[in-house]
């Protein structure tokens, strides 16, 4: 099932995803509400949403009459790998390491698909990575790797807007990874059903236009979800909502020969991953400070 979270005529709703028509369940289904969270937390929410949408007889409007919202409103952790591509760890000059690099984002610092990507007005090395993104279904420590992907509620696309020279100021990589309105989110969900297990061998894709930026496999990912959900459940407890970033795929910007390719103002980039969808982003300078 491919669902969306997205304002139509001042109202935010959960829409299901047919072609390009959106089917608005919370107008249908009592209690939806206006995010994933309450479908997310109940299978028989998933039933009937999955009923009404292949209902043929259900409402619908044009997709493009939605405008894309966070599909979690107020994520409780959103956790992310730094290093999961072989290429992408050389290019970055990093050994490859036996655990993965682990860090964490702030709600500020994310945004929905379509909403401009903000480069700061204390640097111009605003770059790109396109990944994979889970979103947890169902909670819990100490998941084991064979049981992990039951923990999954779907798939969406994350752009980890990253600031590189406040990234590589210490070894730390929070400030680079948490400037307002960086990492854009969705704008579809995706269910597990409707992909390759662990959403493996999908193709993903970074662009600006033409240029193609970063172009990759969720196949060539060394830690992939299951393993990914067993290793950060060791440390946290995992609850419904909580969102995965699965790292980026060789191309980054700064990575770039002769020299490194930043995101400029008046840009479009745009990350794409087969069988979930296409977030774009258009870049924006920072407004001044009041």
């Amino acid at each position: 099932m491919k669902l969306l979270v997205g304002t139509h005529m001042g109202t935010t709703c959960v829409f299901a995803v047919r072609g390009n028509r959106a089917i608005d369940l919370s107008a249908a289904i009592d209690g939806m509400g206006r995010d994933l969270s309450a479908i997310v937390m109940s299978d028989d929410m998933m039933r009937r949403a999955r009923d009404y949408a292949d209902d043929p007889a259900a409402a619908s409007l044009p997709l493009t009459a939605v405008t894309p919202a966070l599909p979690i409103a107020d994520p409780g952790k959103i956790m992310c790998l730094g290093l999961n591509y072989v290429e992408h760890i050389k290019e970055g000059g990093y050994e490859i390491p036996d655990y993965p690099a682990m860090f964490m984002r702030t709600r500020q610092s994310i945004m929905a698909a379509g909403q401009p990507m903000l480069r700061p007005s204390c640097s111009d090395q605003l770059d790109y990575e396109a990944e994979l993104m889970i979103i947890i279904g169902k909670g819990g420590r100490h998941i084991p790797q064979a049981q992990a992907l039951s923990h999954v509620f779907g798939y969406t696309v994350f752009n980890d807007g990253s600031v590189r020279d406040y990234q590589r100021k210490t070894h730390q990589w929070t400030p680079g990874k948490n400037f307002d309105q960086t990492g854009a989110i969705g704008p579809f969900v995706v269910t597990p059903d409707e992909l390759p297990e662990g959403a493996a061998g999908l193709k993903i894709e970074s662009r600006v236009g033409d240029e193609i930026l970063q172009s990759s496999n969720t196949a060539n990912m060394i830690w992939g979800v299951a393993r990914t959900i067993e290793i950060m459940s060791e440390f946290a407890t995992l609850e419904p909502g909580d969102m995965i970033a699965m790292g980026t795929p060789p191309g980054v910007g700064h990575a770039k020969k002769p020299e490194p390719r930043w995101l400029r103002p008046g840009e479009v980039v745009e990350v794409e991953i087969e069988g979930i969808g296409i977030c774009a982003s258009p870049i924006r300078d920072e407004a001044p400070a009041v």
